[in-house]
């Protein structure tokens, strides 16, 4: 197997545990605000493999801690900088302050469609259950989030 593919496996987010703790970390910071961010890594055969989480700020006026907005100028560098290094934006992940880490009526009406989203629960402060989501035509389907090291390339290592 070359070193940019990965084994077929069922729908997943793999992803370190270094690189959740930025998401956890980012979540609590930015409460009650929802925070925001950039998946960036690779796809195959239904593997979402992350090699960097890009913090962005919440650009989102309504300011009610039920909404975040990624701005066009952050996206355009988080994915210039993907491709740079012949990856693509895989997904963004974001935090629900006082809620559930489950797609709000929001997110199902503003997902884009066959990236990951992974969200976080935020309550009282503390980032709680992260679970992630890839939203299809007409259906959200949770995808396992699989923890790994800095160098897997594959499947089965421990889901969260």
């Amino acid at each position: 197997m070359s070193s940019g593919s990965l084994p077929q496996c069922r729908p997943s987010l793999h992803i370190s545990g270094d690189q959740l703790s930025v998401v956890r970390r980012h979540a609590e910071v930015d409460y009650p605000e929802e925070c925001c961010g950039v998946l960036v890594g690779v796809r195959h055969d239904g593997v979402t493999r992350v090699t960097a989480v890009v913090e962005t700020p919440n650009r989102s006026r309504a300011r009610t801690g039920k909404r975040y907005e990624i701005s066009p100028r952050d996206l355009l560098g988080a994915m210039l900088d993907a491709r740079a290094r012949g990856e693509d934006v895989v997904g963004y992940y974001h935090s629900h302050p006082d809620g559930r880490a489950r797609p709000s009526d929001v997110d199902r009406g503003e997902a884009w469609r066959g990236v990951s989203y992974l969200i976080v629960a935020v309550r009282e402060g503390t980032a709680g259950e992260i679970r992630s989501w890839r939203f299809a035509e007409r259906s959200v389907d949770e995808e396992a989030i699989v923890s790994v090291g800095p160098e897997h390339t594959g499947c089965g290592e421990t889901e969260r």
